[in-house]
């Protein structure tokens, strides 16, 4: 296996490829606990540079220099070989990531939990799963874009009061001395760092709000048509999918999880027909919908934040590059007295 480590790399991206790579190995006959195994470095292939992990029969031994993936793929692998629950050890590794990636595992062992589960044919949803990672990673990749002028713009207005600073410096003022030597500027630098702290803990809670709000939007949908593929009742799909979902933190912040999950239930009762496409159906709707609100959330973030601008960067600018310039200049008129 070739794990993509850098920094262009999305970790979705790289879930959802491996998770691909589970689903072919599966549809080839491979059994699920030989896949893990599988997806593992080959054994004879040199170590990746820098790499100072030993080997043992199934690729190499955990080290701090290894990719994540490694270590979930071995637990997994391991768990498999000794009659355990591979979903329950792909969780445990991933809660300890934390974050998109994490999160992104927790999704896959939740899925295996529930193809295991409800009898679906595993290396169908799995397929399904990795397009539904792909989807979630660009919805992300487009949200970052979104925010980045936002955060371009909230860095750059940080700076504004030491370039003042330092404008004053190169006009001949002696402004340095008067905020660093003296007693009024050591109060206007006190009263300034105290506005800067709090502009920055108000522009990253900006930032924040405006970012994802659920870190996979749709993937109780996803996880319930999985289940309906095992050709259990309706009834017994849920459960099947709110136990795993309790059981791996899944957790949906629009409330997807709920309205248009009973919505699309009725409508396929009263139609008779499936509902496992329904579902997925609604599950791509809803990552559209986000991919919109984060794309609004953004626009908005580009307005919100000139309050902190307004409120406490650009008096810190005048407190530390406008008035101990003032400050400097009287002091130098009254001198010439």
């Amino acid at each position: 296996m070739s794990s993509r480590t850098g920094s262009d790399s999305a970790p979705l991206d790289d879930v959802a490829a491996l998770t691909e790579r589970l689903a072919v190995l599966l549809s080839a006959g491979v059994s699920p606990v030989s896949a893990w195994g599988y997806l593992l470095p080959d054994p004879v292939l040199p170590l990746p540079p820098g790499h100072t992990g030993a080997r043992d029969g199934h690729g190499l031994r955990g080290s701090a220099a290894e990719p994540p993936a490694w270590g979930i793929i071995r637990a997994a692998a391991e768990a498999g070989r000794r009659g355990r629950s591979i979903a329950d050890a792909v969780a445990e590794r991933a809660r300890h990531l934390g974050g998109q990636t994490g999160a992104a595992w927790l999704g896959l062992a939740a899925a295996w939990d529930v193809a295991t589960e409800s009898g679906a044919p595993l290396a169908a949803c799995l397929r399904d799963l990795a397009a539904t990672f792909r989807h979630l990673g660009q919805l992300h990749r487009d949200l970052q874009v979104a925010l980045a002028g936002p955060r371009a713009t909230a860095r750059l207005v940080m700076a504004l009061p030491v370039g003042g600073l330092l404008v004053g410096a190169l006009m001949g003022f002696d402004a340095l001395h008067m905020l660093f030597l003296t007693v009024p500027g050591w109060m206007c630098l006190a009263a300034a760092g105290a506005l800067l702290w709090v502009a920055h803990r108000w522009s990253g809670r900006l930032v924040r709000q405006a970012g994802m709000t659920d870190a996979a939007p749709g993937l109780l949908l996803d996880l319930t048509a999985v289940a309906m593929a095992g050709g259990g009742s309706v009834n017994r799909a849920r459960a099947v999918v709110e136990q795993a979902a309790e059981k791996f933190g899944i957790r949906s912040g629009d409330g997807e999880g709920s309205e248009p999950l009973h919505a699309v239930l009725r409508l396929a009762e009263r139609a008779g027909v499936p509902a496992a496409e329904l579902l997925r159906s609604e599950a791509r709707q809803v990552r559209r919908d986000a991919r919109s609100a984060g794309q609004r959330r953004a626009e908005a973030l580009a307005v919100t934040l000139m309050l902190p601008l307004g409120v406490c960067v650009l008096p810190a600018f005048m407190l530390v590059g406008v008035l101990p310039l003032l400050l400097s200049i009287l002091s130098t008129t009254l001198r010439s007295f």
